[in-house]
């Protein structure tokens, strides 16, 4: 088991440094790959960036204690690449953006771009972060029981699993850059989708006792309502949500989040992106292999788990043999590395070219490529340091892991989305909306959350607060309107020719997608 484990990696590792050892050591070389990935490294770094431990750990435990409801972020996930892939990719290319937040720099003001960098920031200082490191953490140890193999006790074993996990996570981003996590990423995604053939097919056998079909039939002959993804009103995420926050949410996610746009930012041209970008869609097609599945079978064979955060590990240790185990481990790892690399990668590229760099220049300061990612290395081992104290404490919070990700990063995200979403479709609103509605939207949002009870979803409230942000930055922009409207330059750095063929795979994908929901569901096998 260790030795497939250990085996695994050191092949990805070895792929992605050799690969890379002649890559230019600038900043926009180390932070951006150079701007010369293809839809290939484009679209398995999407893909592995966003399957984190924290899906695995989070996903699985949901499904095993609620439903399939929570397949619903994933598939509308689908949705919202396709929006982003059509609508805001060709705007950042356009302008020859680094970072998201340079296109609020453009079209309001370069306060609002800092502003907006260090929201990003303290979001992966505080949620992105810690919450990989630890579910990461609860993964692995799950899997190869190191407080039992070694007599610690839980909250001290993931501790050093999170330190261990922190410091080599940090030496990869730091020492390789972009580029050599995004090759890492190939390697991992094609053992990704192995794998999760391998743990349904296997799992399914051992639920049957060695039959497939067995298997099979049992999973959809019993707890029937756990493989429902068409939440009623009441539930825990209601089918509803998909058209209101849930939609907000994916689209800011996938073309504003800093640490998952900067992959697509790094293509080659514009094509590629959106190559790249349908690329992932496919294996979000394909993520409930390993993101549900799982939790599913798991019911079947072990109801009644009291710490269901062990859910997937227990899944793993207790159907697949000792090789295939350490595969499955291996790719968790990878899967965690790679978010985590990519947040810290991001945090990097933020602080170095929205924060510091103009604080440089503002001083008259000589700027050089070496000072710059010097000091991204320094904010990122300081980040990393953070997150190895905070995140052993995410244990104790109330309600579940995955909610606490779900609850946390709406704090940030559907803000930013607003006034990002602003600043695209309207000309004259001014910077001071910007800066209001995002004061507005959080301050109201806290209220809803911890100070009066609603009695309506979180997704709901995210949905209403969207909708009255957005009027009171039309207001403002009625009456203090920009001096002149806003037009975007161009200031490309890739061809700017989108792919021809996007359209056809854009309806297949969606078709796919709604099959999906068709399939579980009251009209398909949940019936």
């Amino acid at each position: 088991m260790f030795i497939s484990f250990f085996l695994v990696l050191v092949i990805a590792a070895a792929v992605s440094v050799y690969t890379t050892r002649k890559q230019s050591k600038t900043s926009v070389g180390h932070y951006m790959g150079s701007r010369s990935l293809n839809f290939w490294m484009v679209g398995c770094s999407l893909f592995l960036t966003n399957m984190s431990a924290n899906q695995f750990v989070g996903e699985n435990e949901f499904v095993y204690t609620n439903n399939m409801t929570v397949m619903c972020w994933g598939m509308s996930s689908i949705l919202a690449m396709i929006i982003v892939s059509e609508f805001l990719m060709p705007v950042y290319l356009r302008i020859g953006a680094m970072t998201t937040p340079d296109f609020l720099g453009i079209r309001f003001d370069k306060q609002t771009q800092r502003f907006v960098s260090i929201i990003f920031l303290l979001s992966y200082a505080i949620n992105l972060v810690p919450a990989v490191l630890y579910g990461c953490a609860v993964a692995m140890n799950g899997i190869f029981q190191f407080d039992t193999r070694f007599g610690l006790d839980y909250f001290t074993t993931i501790r050093l699993l999170v330190t261990f996990i922190g410091v080599t996570g940090c030496l990869y981003a730091v020492l390789g850059g972009l580029k050599a996590i995004t090759i890492n990423d190939i390697v991992q995604g094609i053992g990704m989708v192995a794998g999760g053939i391998l743990i349904t097919w296997i799992g399914l056998r051992f639920l049957g006792d060695g039959s497939l079909t067995a298997g099979v039939e049992k999973l959809l002959g019993n707890n029937r309502e756990h493989l429902n993804a068409i939440g009623k009103p009441g539930a825990a995420i209601p089918f509803g949500t998909l058209f209101t926050g849930m939609l907000l949410i994916n689209i800011y996610y996938w073309g504003m989040e800093q640490y998952i746009v900067q992959q697509s930012l790094a293509a080659r041209n514009l094509a590629e992106s959106q190559k790249g970008i349908s690329l992932a869609c496919v294996g979000k097609l394909i993520a409930p292999l390993l993101l549900n599945v799982p939790g599913l079978i798991a019911l079947q064979l072990y109801p009644g788990m009291e710490n269901t955060a062990q859910v997937f590990p227990k899944m793993i240790t207790g159907t697949l043999p000792p090789l295939i185990t350490g595969l499955i481990a291996a790719i968790v790892f990878g899967g965690a590395l790679s978010t985590f690399n990519a947040g810290l990668n991001s945090i990097g590229t933020l602080f170095t070219m929205n924060l510091y760099k103009p604080w440089l220049e503002k001083r008259k300061y000589p700027v050089h490529d070496a000072t710059l990612i010097k000091k991204g290395r320094m904010i990122q081992i300081a980040i990393t340091l953070i997150a190895i104290v905070f995140s052993p404490y995410i244990m104790f919070f109330s309600g579940g892991f995955y909610s606490y990700l779900q609850k946390v990063a709406s704090y940030f995200s559907v803000p930013v989305f607003t006034i990002m979403l602003m600043g695209l479709v309207t000309r004259r609103v001014p910077a001071i909306a910007a800066k209001a509605g995002l004061f507005f939207f959080v301050l109201a949002y806290i209220v809803t959350q911890v100070v009066i009870d609603t009695g309506w979803h979180y997704l709901h409230i995210l949905a209403v607060l969207f909708v009255v942000t957005s009027l009171l930055m039309l207001l403002i922009g009625k009456l203090m309107p920009r001096e002149k409207p806003f037009s975007i330059e161009t200031h490309a750095k890739v061809n700017l020719n989108p792919w021809k063929q996007r359209y056809i795979y854009y309806i297949i994908l969606i078709a796919l997608m709604t099959g999906m929901f068709f399939l579980f569901s009251p009209l398909g096998i949940a019936r």
